[in-house]
Protein backbone atom coordinates (compact mmCIF):
# COMPACT_ATOMS: atom_id res chain seq x y z
CA UNK A 1 0.00 0.00 0.00
CA UNK A 2 1.17 3.71 -0.87
CA UNK A 3 1.95 5.59 1.75
CA UNK A 4 -0.92 8.18 1.19
CA UNK A 5 -3.26 5.97 0.67
CA UNK A 6 -2.20 4.85 4.09
CA UNK A 7 -2.47 8.10 4.91
CA UNK A 8 -5.86 8.82 3.99
CA UNK A 9 -6.73 5.65 5.91
CA UNK A 10 -6.12 7.15 9.00
CA UNK A 11 -6.96 10.42 8.10
CA UNK A 12 -10.36 8.89 7.58
CA UNK A 13 -10.55 7.24 10.97
CA UNK A 14 -9.56 10.52 12.48
CA UNK A 15 -12.26 12.57 10.93
CA UNK A 16 -15.06 10.10 11.81
CA UNK A 17 -13.24 10.13 15.56
CA UNK A 18 -14.21 14.01 15.81
CA UNK A 19 -17.26 13.65 17.93
CA UNK A 20 -15.93 10.53 19.31
CA UNK A 21 -13.68 13.52 20.79
CA UNK A 22 -17.14 14.90 22.51
CA UNK A 23 -18.22 11.23 23.53
CA UNK A 24 -15.65 9.10 24.63
CA UNK A 25 -14.46 8.16 27.97
CA UNK A 26 -11.94 9.92 29.93
CA UNK A 27 -9.84 7.10 29.26
CA UNK A 28 -9.26 7.65 25.70
CA UNK A 29 -7.17 10.42 24.30
CA UNK A 30 -9.40 12.09 22.32
CA UNK A 31 -9.78 15.15 24.23
CA UNK A 32 -13.22 15.05 26.45
CA UNK A 33 -12.32 14.49 30.16
CA UNK A 34 -15.36 13.36 31.74
CA UNK A 35 -14.15 14.33 35.50
CA UNK A 36 -13.94 17.84 34.05
CA UNK A 37 -17.20 20.18 34.98
CA UNK A 38 -19.52 21.30 32.67
CA UNK A 39 -19.94 25.67 31.73
CA UNK A 40 -22.68 26.67 30.39
CA UNK A 41 -23.00 30.33 28.91
CA UNK A 42 -26.10 31.57 27.53
CA UNK A 43 -27.96 34.61 26.45
CA UNK A 44 -31.07 33.55 28.62
CA UNK A 45 -32.38 30.49 30.52
CA UNK A 46 -36.10 29.29 31.33
CA UNK A 47 -36.13 26.54 33.67
CA UNK A 48 -39.60 24.64 33.70
CA UNK A 49 -39.80 23.11 37.26
CA UNK A 50 -42.82 20.83 36.34
CA UNK A 51 -40.71 18.75 33.33
CA UNK A 52 -37.53 18.93 34.74
CA UNK A 53 -36.22 20.77 32.30
CA UNK A 54 -33.84 23.77 31.53
CA UNK A 55 -33.36 25.79 28.53
CA UNK A 56 -30.89 28.06 27.21
CA UNK A 57 -30.89 30.15 24.22
CA UNK A 58 -28.69 32.55 22.15
CA UNK A 59 -24.97 32.07 21.52
CA UNK A 60 -24.64 29.25 23.93
CA UNK A 61 -21.57 27.78 24.51
CA UNK A 62 -20.82 24.27 26.70
CA UNK A 63 -17.60 23.28 27.50
CA UNK A 64 -16.01 20.92 29.39
CA UNK A 65 -12.24 20.70 29.55
CA UNK A 66 -11.07 20.70 25.89
CA UNK A 67 -14.11 20.07 24.38
CA UNK A 68 -16.39 22.90 23.61
CA UNK A 69 -19.96 22.83 22.16
CA UNK A 70 -22.16 25.73 20.36
CA UNK A 71 -25.44 25.82 19.79
CA UNK A 72 -28.56 28.60 19.10
CA UNK A 73 -30.61 27.02 21.72
CA UNK A 74 -29.83 23.66 24.26
CA UNK A 75 -31.80 21.72 26.39
CA UNK A 76 -31.00 19.57 29.41
CA UNK A 77 -33.65 17.36 30.38
CA UNK A 78 -33.32 16.57 34.29
CA UNK A 79 -35.25 14.01 36.27
CA UNK A 80 -34.22 13.26 39.49
CA UNK A 81 -32.19 16.60 39.46
CA UNK A 82 -29.51 15.05 36.80
CA UNK A 83 -28.56 15.53 33.40
CA UNK A 84 -30.09 12.70 31.39
CA UNK A 85 -30.45 14.62 28.12
CA UNK A 86 -29.24 16.88 26.32
CA UNK A 87 -30.49 18.49 23.08
CA UNK A 88 -28.69 21.01 20.79
CA UNK A 89 -30.91 22.89 18.13
CA UNK A 90 -29.42 25.76 15.39
CA UNK A 91 -25.91 25.72 14.24
CA UNK A 92 -24.29 22.91 15.98
CA UNK A 93 -20.50 22.87 16.44
CA UNK A 94 -18.39 20.78 18.57
CA UNK A 95 -14.69 21.93 18.63
CA UNK A 96 -12.34 19.46 20.49
CA UNK A 97 -8.53 18.71 19.99
CA UNK A 98 -9.71 15.74 17.32
CA UNK A 99 -11.16 18.72 15.23
CA UNK A 100 -14.78 19.88 14.10
CA UNK A 101 -18.24 18.56 13.72
CA UNK A 102 -20.87 20.41 12.48
CA UNK A 103 -24.78 19.79 12.32
CA UNK A 104 -28.03 21.02 12.42
CA UNK A 105 -28.94 19.55 15.84
CA UNK A 106 -27.82 17.16 18.11
CA UNK A 107 -28.46 15.09 20.89
CA UNK A 108 -26.41 13.68 24.24
CA UNK A 109 -28.19 10.96 25.48
CA UNK A 110 -26.47 9.94 29.05
CA UNK A 111 -27.87 6.61 30.28
CA UNK A 112 -26.84 5.23 26.94
CA UNK A 113 -23.93 7.11 26.70
CA UNK A 114 -24.80 8.01 22.58
CA UNK A 115 -24.01 10.97 20.99
CA UNK A 116 -26.26 11.97 17.75
CA UNK A 117 -25.81 14.69 15.18
CA UNK A 118 -28.27 15.28 12.17
CA UNK A 119 -29.28 17.50 9.42
CA UNK A 120 -25.95 18.90 7.45
CA UNK A 121 -23.33 17.26 9.27
CA UNK A 122 -20.10 17.89 8.48
CA UNK A 123 -16.70 16.70 10.09
CA UNK A 124 -13.32 18.47 9.80
CA UNK A 125 -9.76 17.12 10.53
CA UNK A 126 -7.41 19.68 9.47
CA UNK A 127 -7.91 19.80 5.50
CA UNK A 128 -9.96 16.12 5.94
CA UNK A 129 -13.24 16.23 4.89
CA UNK A 130 -16.74 14.23 6.04
CA UNK A 131 -20.19 14.62 5.04
CA UNK A 132 -23.07 12.75 5.84
CA UNK A 133 -27.24 13.77 7.34
CA UNK A 134 -26.38 11.61 10.72
CA UNK A 135 -23.76 10.83 13.16
CA UNK A 136 -23.65 8.35 15.73
CA UNK A 137 -21.26 7.83 18.40
CA UNK A 138 -21.05 5.23 21.24
CA UNK A 139 -18.55 6.04 23.92
CA UNK A 140 -19.37 2.81 25.65
CA UNK A 141 -17.93 0.71 22.25
CA UNK A 142 -15.89 4.13 21.02
CA UNK A 143 -17.96 3.25 17.43
CA UNK A 144 -18.82 6.20 15.08
CA UNK A 145 -21.15 5.73 12.18
CA UNK A 146 -21.80 8.28 9.86
CA UNK A 147 -24.53 7.90 7.52
CA UNK A 148 -26.45 9.45 4.62
CA UNK A 149 -30.75 9.64 3.50
CA UNK A 150 -31.50 10.13 0.50
CA UNK A 151 -34.47 12.13 1.50
CA UNK A 152 -31.99 14.40 3.70
CA UNK A 153 -29.30 15.38 1.26
CA UNK A 154 -28.34 18.52 1.15
CA UNK A 155 -28.71 20.99 -2.16
CA UNK A 156 -25.19 19.84 -4.46
CA UNK A 157 -24.61 16.47 -2.80
CA UNK A 158 -25.02 13.13 -4.27
CA UNK A 159 -28.15 11.96 -2.86
CA UNK A 160 -27.77 9.00 -0.24
CA UNK A 161 -23.88 9.11 -0.04
CA UNK A 162 -21.64 9.59 2.60
CA UNK A 163 -18.75 11.79 1.29
CA UNK A 164 -14.84 11.81 2.29
CA UNK A 165 -11.90 13.84 1.28
CA UNK A 166 -8.69 13.05 2.48
CA UNK A 167 -5.84 15.05 1.62
CA UNK A 168 -2.18 13.43 2.00
CA UNK A 169 0.22 15.57 4.69
CA UNK A 170 2.69 17.38 3.09
CA UNK A 171 5.84 15.08 1.35
CA UNK A 172 3.60 12.03 1.55
CA UNK A 173 3.64 9.94 -0.97
CA UNK A 174 7.23 11.61 -2.98
CA UNK A 175 9.57 8.57 -3.54
CA UNK A 176 12.49 8.40 -1.05
CA UNK A 177 15.86 9.70 -3.11
CA UNK A 178 17.28 6.56 -4.73
CA UNK A 179 20.94 5.42 -3.08
CA UNK A 180 24.32 6.63 -4.75
CA UNK A 181 26.39 3.97 -5.62
CA UNK A 182 29.53 3.69 -3.81
CA UNK A 183 32.03 6.15 -5.02
CA UNK A 184 34.52 3.83 -4.01
CA UNK A 185 33.84 1.71 -6.73
CA UNK A 186 34.35 3.37 -9.74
Amino acid sequence: MRPWKTLSLVGAISTVAVLAAAAAPSGLSLGLDSSQPIAVNADSFLADLNNSTGTYTGNVIVTQGEVRLHADEVTVHAPDGRAARMEANGHVIVDSPSGQALGDSGVYDVPQQTIRLTGNVVLTKDANVMRGNALEVSMATGLARLTADAAQTAPGQPPGRVQGLFVPAPGAGKAAPEPQGNPGNN
